[in-house]
């Protein structure tokens, strides 16, 4: 299992919920290892091409993710799972709000009084997510794919069709 791959808890999870093969295609690869391919590149932003050949061929991650993104298959994945991590308790829907970040004039700045925050090591950044459960990790990774499939649509509906 490579960094960054579900764990067996987060799969055991995500499971329940995928959708089974038809077999009017063929047998669909396995499902992990697929999902564990489109999590690297949505993390990574590599091409399609570039993933590592322990995920399979490049392509068939990409068609599993693209079909998956089109037919609405994350976000009803998505859903599935913040209602088990609800229904667990494992979710906090208190009210986040964050504000736009307006730069300042140079002049209009001031000048510093104190001496710059240092920025926190790696391994702090590690400690900070160890408190997370499989639930919350799940659904955080889940939000980056909708997100990416999301992109994909406005990205798709904006474009001029492609004439053969």
């Amino acid at each position: 299992m490579g960094r960054g791959d579900l764990s067996d808890a987060e799969w055991e999870r995500l499971r329940p919920f995928l959708p089974v093969s038809n077999r009017r295609c063929g047998r669909w690869r396995d499902h992990r290892q697929v999902i564990d391919g489109i999590l690297y590149r949505v993390r990574t932003g590599v091409q399609w091409r570039d993933l590592p050949e322990r995920f399979g061929p490049w392509k068939t991650v990409y068609e599993r993710h693209r079909l998956w993104s089109a037919d609405g298959t994350w976000e009803r994945l998505l859903r599935q799972i913040q209602a088990e991590a609800d229904a667990a308790g494992e979710i906090d829907w208190g009210v986040s709000v964050d504000s736009s970040i307006v730069r300042a004039h140079q002049h209009a700045a001031g000048a510093r009084t104190d001496p710059p925050p240092v920025p926190p090591s790696k391994g702090d950044a590690a400690a900070e997510h160890q408190d997370e459960t499989p639930w919350q990790s799940l659904v955080a990774r889940l939000v980056e794919v909708v997100q990416e499939a999301r992109a994909w649509a406005a990205r798709a509906a904006v474009s001029p069709p492609s004439s053969t």
